[in-house]
C-alpha cells in the first residue's frame, strides 16, 4: 500500500467517542491550515472579483438599498430602531438591514463597496466551513475540498453577486459560527458554551429565517462526525439539548409567517399537488445544477402557476415527479442502510434535505419554482457526501492521491471559470434580464426587469412592449397590469391606465403599489375624492410609505382640508426627514394658514436638503 493510501486510511479510521468529541488528533503543522485558509480566500477572490465592477440591479436592490431611505441614511438611531421593529420586504431580518446600513455608512451608494462586503463575507464563510469540518473530522484535505467547491460553485453567484441576497451570506456566517461554538460545547459541555450556541443561532435567524432547520443539522453531526449517540441516555439528552434551539426556530417561523401575511403567495394559488411535485423536482434539479451549473437564471417560473397564458394549471410531467420522488426515496433508504459503514452519506444527504426543507416550496412563498440562492447552505451536505465517498473509493487505488488531486484541480478551475462568467451577467439590470430571457422560457420576470430599465431611461414604448409581453405570459398577473398602467400614466393615457390599475386591484386587493398608482392617476384626472380613498387604502396596507402620505396631504390640501393636510405632511417628514418636497409643501400650508414664520423654517429646511429647489427659494 502506498504512503498516500496509508495517509487516507489514517484520516478515515473511525474515531472513538472520546476522540470524536475532543477534536482532531491531526499533527499537521499549523502553517498548512493557514495556507489552506489563504488559498480559500484567494480562489474566492478570483471567482468573484468581477462583482466589484458590478452595479445595483433593479431586482430588490431598490427596496433593500438604494431606494430605502432608512438604509441610505446609514447607521442611525432611528434606522436601527426601524430595523428591529418593522417588517419590510416580507421579512423580519434586522441584522441584514444593519449590514446594508453599515455599507451605506461606509460606501454610500457606491455599488462596488457593497459587493466587496459580500465577497469578503463569503470568503470568511468558506474559511469557517473548512475550519469547522476539519475540527469535526480531522480530514484536512477533504474539508478543504468541500470548502473550496462551496466557495466558488456557480450556484453561489446569486447569493454573492446580488447585493439584496446579503442575508444568505450573513446567515451562512452565523450558521458556521454556531457550528463552531457547538463543537466546542460538544467537547466540554457547559452552560456558558451552550448559551453562546443559542445566541449565535438567534443572530443567524435575525439574518434569514431559513436557519430554522439548523437544530436538525446539529443532530446529524451528533451522529457523524461527532459520534455523540452512544446509548439511550445520550440520545435522550441530545434531543433535550436541542429544545431551546427548536423554540427559537418555532418563534422565527411565527414571525416570518406574520411578516409575510400580506405579500406571500396564497397556498391556494398553487395546489398542493403542484407544490409537492415541484418540490420533489427541485430537489433533483439542484443536484443536476451542482454537476452541470450552466444556464443559471435569477428567476425560474413555477410550472404549476395557474396564471400561465393557457389559463389552466400547467403541471410538471408525471414521469418527472415520479422519477424525482423515486430518486429521493431511494437515496434516503440507501443513506439509512449505510449509516454505520458510511455515516458521511447519512449526514450529508439528510443535511441537504433538512436545510432545503424551509425553502423547497411545500409552503409556497413567491412565484419561483426554485432558486440558486436556496442552495447556499443545503448543498454543503452534498459536497461532504461526495468528497468523503470519492476519498473512500480512491483509497483502494495505488494512484489514488494523484487521481484525486488532478480531478479536484480540473473541477475547481472549471467551476471558477464558470462562476466568473456568471458574475458578469449580474453587471447591470439590462444584462441580467437579457441573459435570463436567453436561458429560460415562458418567463415573465425578465420582461418586468427590462421594462423597468427602459422606463427609467424614458423609453416608454419599449417599456410598454415588455410589460405587455409579461401580461401575455401571465394574463392574471396584477403586477403586469400595474406596470402597464404606470407607463400609460406617463404617456398621458389616463383612462386606460386607470383600467389597468383597477384590474390589478381586482386580482390582488392587498397590492399597495396599485392603490398608490391609481391614486396618482385619479389625481391627474381631477378625481380628488377617489384619489384620497386610494391613498388611504394604500397607507392602510403600507403605513410607512412616505410618498403616498405626501400625496394624500396634497390631495387633502386641494380639497381645502388645510389642517388635515398639515398633519399628513408632518407625518411624511417624520417618516422621511430628508424629504425636501414635503418641507416645501408644508411651508405652503403654513403660508396659507397665516403662519409665515413656520413657513420660512420649512422652506429653509427644504433648501438645505435640496439647494436646487427653486420654488422654495422663490417663496422666501
Amino acid at each position: 500500500m502506498s504512503s498516500a493510501t496509508r495517509k487516507e486510511k489514517k484520516e478515515e479510521r473511525p474515531q472513538s467517542r472520546s476522540n470524536a468529541v475532543h477534536g482532531s488528533n491531526d499533527r499537521r503543522p499549523r502553517f498548512l491550515i493557514f495556507y489552506l485558509c489563504f488559498g480559500l480566500a484567494l480562489v474566492t477572490s478570483v471567482a468573484f472579483f468581477p462583482a466589484l465592477r458590478n452595479n445595483f440591479v433593479n431586482f430588490d436592490d431598490n427596496t433593500y438599498v438604494y431606494e430605502n431611505p432608512k438604509v441610505v441614511a446609514g447607521l442611525t438611531r432611528s434606522g436601527i430602531t426601524w430595523a428591529f421593529t418593522h417588517f419590510h420586504s416580507s421579512n423580519w431580518h434586522p441584522l441584514t438591514w444593519l449590514s446594508h446600513m453599515l455599507d451605506c455608512q461606509l460606501f454610500r451608494l457606491n455599488a462596488g463597496g457593497h459587493h466587496f462586503t459580500s465577497v469578503f463575507l463569503h470568503a470568511v464563510v468558506a474559511i469557517l466551513l473548512f475550519i469547522v469540518l476539519r475540527e469535526m473530522t480531522g480530514a484536512v484535505w477533504r474539508a478543504a475540498l468541500v470548502a473550496a467547491v462551496f466557495a466558488i460553485h456557480p450556484l453561489r453567484v446569486e447569493s454573492v453577486a446580488w447585493i439584496s441576497e446579503r442575508k444568505d451570506i450573513l446567515s451562512g456566517l452565523f450558521f458556521m459560527l454556531t457550528l463552531a461554538a457547538y463543537v466546542k460545547h460538544a467537547r466540554a459541555p457547559s452552560l456558558g458554551r451552550y448559551l453562546v450556541v443559542v445566541l449565535l443561532y438567534a443572530f443567524g435567524l435575525m439574518c434569514k429565517p431559513m436557519l430554522v432547520s439548523l437544530p436538525l443539522v446539529l443532530l446529524l453531526i451528533d451522529y457523524w462526525p461527532l459520534r455523540r449517540f452512544t446509548d439511550q441516555f445520550s440520545t435522550r439528552r441530545l434531543f433535550i439539548e436541542k429544545l431551546p434551539l427548536i423554540g427559537l426556530a418555532a418563534a422565527s417561523c411565527l414571525v416570518t409567517l406574520f411578516a409575510q401575511r400580506l405579500t406571500a403567495v396564497s397556498t391556494n394559488h398553487i395546489p398542493l399537488a403542484g407544490r409537492v411535485g415541484n418540490a420533489a423536482a427541485a430537489c433533483m434539479i439542484y443536484i443536476v445544477q451542482m454537476v452541470w451549473p450552466l444556464h443559471l437564471a435569477p428567476f425560474y417560473p413555477h410550472p404549476a402557476d395557474e396564471q400561465l397564458a393557457t389559463g389552466v394549471i400547467d403541471q410538471l410531467p408525471a414521469w418527472q415527479i415520479v422519477l424525482a420522488l423515486a430518486a429521493i426515496i431511494g437515496i434516503s433508504i440507501a443513506a439509512v442502510l449505510w449509516r454505520k459503514e458510511r455515516p458521511y452519506v447519512f449526514t450529508g444527504w439528510f443535511w441537504y434535505l433538512v436545510m432545503l426543507g424551509p425553502v423547497i416550496g411545500i409552503v409556497q412563498v413567491g412565484l419561483q419554482a426554485h432558486a440558486d440562492r436556496y442552495t447556499y447552505l443545503p448543498q454543503i451536505g452534498l459536497y461532504i457526501l461526495v468528497s468523503w465517498s470519492v476519498a473512500h473509493l480512491i483509497a483502494w487505488r495505488r494512484a489514488g492521491r494523484q487521481i484525486l488531486t488532478a480531478t479536484a484541480a480540473i473541477v475547481l478551475v472549471s467551476l471558477t471559470c464558470i462562476a466568473r462568467a456568471q458574475v458578469r451577467y449580474w453587471h447591470d439590470s439590462e444584462t441580467l434580464w437579457k441573459r435570463s430571457l436567453a436561458v429560460t422560457k415562458d418567463n415573465d420576470s425578465p420582461h418586468y426587469g427590462l421594462g423597468d430599465v427602459y422606463l427609467a431611461r424614458g423609453e416608454v414604448n419599449k417599456a410598454l412592449a415588455e410589460f405587455r409581453s409579461a401580461l401575455n405570459l401571465r394574463p392574471g398577473s396584477p403586477y403586469a397590469h400595474n406596470d402597464i398602467g404606470l407607463v400609460l400614466t406617463k404617456m398621458g393615457q389616463l383612462d386606460e391606465a386607470v383600467d389597468h390599475f383597477n384590474a390589478a386591484i381586482r386580482i390582488l386587493p392587498t397590492f399597495p403599489t396599485a392603490h398608490y398608482n391609481l391614486g396618482n392617476a385619479l389625481m391627474q384626472k381631477g378625481q380628488i375624492n377617489d384619489a384620497i380613498k386610494e391613498f388611504e387604502h394604500e397607507l392602510a396596507l403600507q403605513p410607512d410609505h412616505a410618498p403616498a402620505r405626501c400625496n394624500l396631504a396634497t390631495a387633502l390640501l386641494n380639497q381645502g382640508q388645510l389642517n388635515q393636510a398639515i398633519e399628513q405632511y408632518e407625518k411624511t417628514i417624520e417618516l422621511r426627514p430628508d424629504y425636501a418636497e414635503a418641507y416645501y409643501d408644508l411651508g405652503n400650508c403654513y403660508l396659507q394658514q397665516g403662519n409665515p414664520e413656520n413657513a420660512v423654517k420649512q422652506y429653509e429646511q427644504a433648501l438645505k436638503l435640496s439647494p436646487h429647489l427653486v420654488e422654495a427659494r422663490n417663496n422666501l
